[in-house]
């Protein structure tokens, strides 16, 4: 016999609860309960044999920590550099990739070019699609140009079919585009739901992890720009990566969100063209396209994006308001902070802003998580305020504090020698990271204070 049981469940935190409620008891999420119809079987019997013929797992004995295999992990490359930089290295045999992004951003685009080129070079692979049809992916193989010959393909939204298929040709790394529309037979619920999304999600990495698989699951994002589903699912897979972009620009930024095999934040840099994603080598390039003649309220700044500093241009516009209460507006950078910059700048700098308006934009869509921006967003305010241009050549980084100080960042000699083998012969950065040595072709400004980054320029 079967017993049907009814729970709710919250699309965010996966938490179960016995009735509806209006606000989730464990993540405290408004409106997030879904109505979810389980099966539950009332023979031990019978679920001791769906145990059985499922993929558990082997056990493995007690261990002590000092007696723990420590040989290296085997990677191999996807065959795209930049993406490889964001695995920390390449794939790991048994891990579980989930890539999110917005649609149109060329998520099953870059997914069908490393599919198509790791099994030209040997490797079984096998592509899952539950989108589209087998027809629309080969069209878009054979517009981008890509070898076709080696690649498995299969059209399928029930998770058991598709790991019956993948018993059968034992694929090293397959792609399943995308969770959101998978189902499982032993879920009673349409596929999307919470519960659908975190059972076919738990049953293909059970399969991945028993088998040594490579698992690369494709996310849909909310409007609000999360990824879509139960946040279960996140805590669930090895790696998370965004690939951030849209129909305003043809450059896409994977950016790692999670990585259990290396460096989190790590970001990767790629160019839509007619060709499919094509890799980046220099993004610091990209982002300092600039022109020729000076313009007031900007100045390039050294960001750090997971193990490679990064170059971007950082622009501040100050405005007289009409408005009783001026705006302040970021691109890229947090709001909040803004606000505490613009009152240090007044305490420590002398300069009054509040009946201004302020927008600050970062150039080319990056966004700055980092306090090392917090000297440069200043300085681009103070030169749009007072109407002067900064050199060209200058470049600035450093974190401010609530008295004034100019605090030190990590990485500071790996910024500057980014910043001289781009061309810049001036830095203004916090006292305690001018380099121990000179660096050859820039000028190096130590500063502890605000006031002292003032008089630098």
């Amino acid at each position: 016999m079967v017993k049907s049981k009814t729970v709710y469940v919250c699309k965010d935190c996966g938490a179960e609860h016995a009735q509806w409620q209006g606000q989730c008891a464990a993540c405290s999420a408004w409106n997030s309960l879904t109505k979810v119809q389980l099966g539950v079987s009332s023979s031990p019997a019978a679920n001791a044999n769906f145990r059985r013929e499922g993929y558990a797992g082997e056990t493995s004995d007690v261990k002590n920590l000092s007696d723990v295999d420590l040989h290296a992990l085997p990677r191999y490359s996807s065959s795209i550099n930049e993406l490889d930089r964001v695995l920390g290295g390449g794939l790991v045999p048994g891990t579980v990739l989930l890539v999110g992004g917005n649609p149109g951003a060329g998520k099953s685009t870059v997914l069908l070019q490393i599919m198509c080129n790791l099994s030209s070079n040997g490797k079984n692979a096998l592509y899952v699609t539950g989108e589209e049809s087998l027809q629309q992916v080969g069209m878009r193989a054979k517009r981008l140009d890509l070898p076709q010959e080696n690649l498995k393909i299969f059209s399928e939204t029930n998770v058991e079919k598709i790991c019956e298929a993948a018993q059968e040709h034992k694929p090293e790394i397959f792609v399943v585009d995308s969770i959101q529309v998978m189902h499982s037979t032993d879920v009673p619920s349409a596929p999307g739901s919470v519960s659908q999304v975190r059972e076919s999600a738990a049953f293909l990495i059970q399969y991945a992890k028993q088998t040594n698989t490579v698992l690369i699951l494709v996310g849909h994002v909310t409007k609000e720009g999360n990824l879509a589903g139960p946040k279960v699912l996140e805590h669930m897979i090895d790696c998370f990566v965004m690939l951030e972009g849209g129909n305003d620009t043809k450059y896409r930024i994977l950016r790692g969100q999670k990585n259990r095999f290396g460096a989190a934040n790590e970001i990767g840099v790629f160019a839509m063209t007619k060709k499919g994603l094509l890799e980046v080598k220099n993004p610091s390039a990209i982002f300092l396209a600039r022109e020729e003649q000076e313009n007031p309220g900007s100045v390039v700044m050294v960001i750090w994006e997971g193990t490679r500093p990064l170059l971007v241009e950082i622009q501040a516009l100050v405005d007289s308001s009409p408005l009783g209460n001026p705006r302040r507006v970021t691109v890229g950078l947090e709001q909040n902070r803004l606000a505490m910059l613009l009152a240090v700048l007044h305490r420590h700098g002398g300069l009054y802003m509040a009946d201004q308006d302020v927008f600050v934009n970062v150039v080319g869509g990056v966004k700055v998580s980092e306090t090392s921006a917090d000297l440069a967003v200043l300085l681009a305010i103070v030169s749009s305020f007072k109407d002067f241009a900064l050199p060209q050549d200058l470049v600035v980084f450093g974190e401010i504090g609530l008295a004034g100080e100019i605090r030190p960042v990590p990485g500071g000699q790996e910024r500057l020698f980014e910043a001289a083998k781009h061309g810049f012969k001036r830095a203004i950065v916090p006292k305690a990271n001018l380099p121990k040595r000179k660096i050859d072709g820039i000028e190096v400004i130590g500063v502890s204070k605000l006031t002292q980054a003032l008089d630098a320029i």
